[in-house]
Parts: structure tokens; sequence; C-alpha cells
């Protein structure tokens, strides 16, 4: 493979002015919310000297963001999607204003902490299945895995610089300081989609509620490839995502302090980041579905061999290695749910995929700890990659349609793009 064709391709946004607009204000959304990433779980500790009611807020927000993402399905399928991604935008903004309040309050409340960030996690996942079921509708099929790996960037980038930005801010003016900055930011944020074009819904596009919800359930459930889409990424997070022993290898295996941690938590991100900056292949990839397994394949081999070593520059090496292939699966697996769920459901899909990557890891977390406490840490990693290895080949056997997914082919674009074009969305709507 030439050394071009590992340059990022950047051809989605050059070609796309919504995309372009969508991608800028989610950069906002992801470095603003690094924020409250990091100051609910510092300032719940600050109140209380407990790490349990810290490790309790991760949960009831876990629990927010999936109902969250869930009801966004059913609005970004019933409502104009670039209405539901202003008004959500403004409805975070609010609840980070209302944390503020709270914390510059003499005697902050707990209780009213733990309900504003369950308030803050809900009004992220509301916004996301819009944003998500937004992309076909910008850029022509082909360029939707360039497209996918252009977000993870977006999202890494958030992940990496927010969180920094939030401590620096917390150490000079506090927790209320953060909240009002995410407040600001996820206000910003909203101010470039209004120069979006109207997203509006497809014929016969359903009413929000709950009934709604089960039409994509049950559309999934008659997809084989959508729904082998979400085993294959739920079995690697599950049984491959090993989060919650890093503490412990790090002082026992790695003989290492805080610093230590840090790094095994950083890894897998900055291995993420350097595989979506050399994507630029990608887009040529004809097989998607057999790439989707491949690379989970890879993480999970990866991740047999962080657990086997005990070397820390191949420790991070290793968690670099599965975090690019795992941003690679991402792109893929994206790609093809894009493709092939219609338009008039695609909100409600991308919904129970969302809601699947956000809780998935937290079910990881837990089967990690519980295999550790029974064994050992290195035991729990090694075991937990082989079983994510196994699961994969497992549907790759079961549901012989995701091996034989295909992406379009990048051809030629015409003279005059199909992005650039007022009134094309839902243009792409339809299944490969």
């Amino acid at each position: 493979m030439s050394a071009r064709a590992l340059v990022l391709d950047l051809t989605p946004v050059r070609k796309s002015r919504d995309l372009r607009v969508l991608f800028l204000s989610q950069l906002a959304l992801m470095l603003g919310n690094g924020f409250t990433v990091v100051a609910i779980p510092f300032q719940v500790f600050e109140l209380t000297g407990s790490s349990l009611p810290v490790g309790m807020v991760g949960l009831v927000q876990g629990g927010a963001i999936i109902v969250g993402m869930l009801a966004g399905g059913t609005l970004a399928d019933a409502w104009d999607r670039r209405r539901v991604l202003i008004w959500t935008r403004l409805l975070l903004a609010a609840t980070s204003l209302a944390l503020a309040l709270n914390a510059a309050a003499p005697r902050p409340s707990l209780w009213l902490l733990f309900l504003l960030s369950a308030a803050a996690a809900a009004s992220y996942g509301l916004g996301a299945p819009a944003r998500v079921a937004a992309v076909p509708s910008m850029v022509r099929p082909e360029l939707l895995p360039s497209a996918a790996a252009l977000h993870a960037i977006i999202n890494q980038t958030g992940l990496l610089i927010g969180p920094a930005l939030a401590g620096l801010t917390i150490g000079l003016t506090g927790v209320t300081g953060a909240y009002v900055t995410e407040a600001v930011v996820a206000t910003l944020s909203a101010f470039p989609l209004l120069f979006l074009r109207p997203i509006p819904v497809q014929e016969g596009a359903p009413r929000a509620g709950l009934g709604s919800i089960r039409e994509g359930l049950d559309y999934v459930r008659r997809a084989p490839i959508l729904l082998g889409i979400l085993l294959v990424d739920a079995i690697a997070m599950i049984f491959g995502m090993p989060r919650a022993v890093f503490p412990a290898l790090g002082a026992e295996t790695f003989h290492g302090g805080p610093q230590v941690v840090g790094l095994l938590f950083a890894a897998p991100s900055a291995g993420a980041l350097l595989g979506a900056l050399t994507s630029g292949w990608v887009s040529r990839v004809r097989r998607a579905g057999l790439a989707v397994l491949l690379a989970t394949g890879v993480w999970g081999g990866a991740i047999v061999g962080f657990g086997l070593t005990s070397l820390l520059p191949l420790a991070l090496a290793l968690l670099a290695l599965a975090g690019a292939a795992d941003v690679i699966s991402e792109v893929f697996r994206g790609t093809i749910l894009q493709l092939q769920t219609d338009d008039v459901i695609r909100g409600r899909v991308s919904a129970l995929w969302l809601a699947q990557t956000t809780g998935s890891p937290r079910l990881g977390d837990a089967e990690a700890g519980a295999v550790a406490a029974l064994t050992t840490p290195a035991f729990s990693v090694v075991s937990g990659g082989v079983a994510c290895i196994l699961g994969v080949g497992l549907v790759a056997w079961g549901i012989p349609v995701l091996r034989t997914a295909t992406a379009p082919r990048v051809e030629e674009p015409p003279a005059s793009d199909l992005a650039e074009k007022p009134g094309r969305h839902g243009g792409t709507s339809g299944k490969s």
C-alpha cells in the first residue's frame, strides 16, 4: 500500500458544505462535553469523599443517555433532523448552566447534581441519532466510509483534548467554571447548524413514541446484516474491553502508579486517532462486512497479546493497535448500517446502534472486573480477547450475509456533485 493511499480522504468535507457545518458543530460539542465528563465525577467525589457515589453517577448517566438515544431515534425519524440537532444542543446548554448554578450555591445539592447529570446525558443522547442519520443525505454513498473516518477523528480529538482542558479549567476556576464553559460551547455548537439546509422527514414518517421504537427493533430483527453488525460490536465491547482491570494491571503487572494507568486508558484512543488519520484507503474497500470481521478479530488478538505481556511499551503498542482496529471496524460498521437502512427508519436504527455502543462497554467493565475478581486481571484480559475472537467467528458463521456485505466503489465524481444540490436530502436513502 502506497503512502498516498494512507492519507486521510477529505473528499466528503470538500464536496459537502452541509457535512462541513455538521462536523464543525460536532467538534465543538465533543470538546465541550469533555468539561462535564470530568467536572461531574470530580464534584461528586469532592462532595462525598467516596468513589461509590462517583460510580453511581456514572451508572445514572449511562442509563439516561441510552434512554435519550432511544427517544432521540424516534424524533430523528418524525421531525426535521436539523431542528432536532439545534434544540437538543440548546437543551444541553441549559442543563450545563443549571449544573453551574448548583455548583455555585453555598451548599451544592448532591441529589440535584445526580438529577442534572442525568438530564445532561439524556440531552446529549437525544441529539445523537439525528446527527448520525443526517450524514447519508449529505454525501454520496461511496463516500460514507471516508465520512465515518473523519467523524471518528472528531470524536477522538474531543476525547483527548476536552478532558485535558477541563482539568486545567477546574484547577483555575473550580467546577463552576467548567460547567459554564460547557454551557457556552454547547450554545456555540448550535450556531453552525442554523446554516444547514433543512432535513425534512420522508413520506410515511411515523409519529414519535414507544410504538415507533418497537418498529425500529422489529426492523433490525428482520435484517440479519444489521443484527450481525450490532452483535459484533457488542461482543467486542463486552468481552474485549478490559478497562476495569487497568488500575490493577498498572500496579501489579507494570509496577507503576497513576501515570501508568493513565497511559493504559489513553493508548486505545491514541491508536484510534492514528488509525483514523491514516484511513485514506477505506473508501477503496469493497468487502465492508469482511473488513468489520477482520478488524474486530485484530482487536481481540491485540487484547490477548496485551494480557500476556509484562512489558509496558509493548502493552501500550498493543492497546494502540486494538484502538486502531476498532476505529476501522467502526468505519465499516457505520457504513453498512447507513447503506442497509431505509431513511424513514434510519434515526431509530442509529439510536439502537448508539445505545448498544454506549451500554456494552459498561457491561464489559462488569465482565472484566468479575472475572478478574474470580481469577487474575491477566486471565480476565486474555480470556476476554479469546471470547471476542470466538464470538465474532460464530457471528460470521451464523450470519453469512455479513461476510459478503459490500460498500459502493469510489468513482470519479460527476461534474455537478449531488451533495451540493438543494433538495438532495433523501437522495441516498435506499439500500445498497
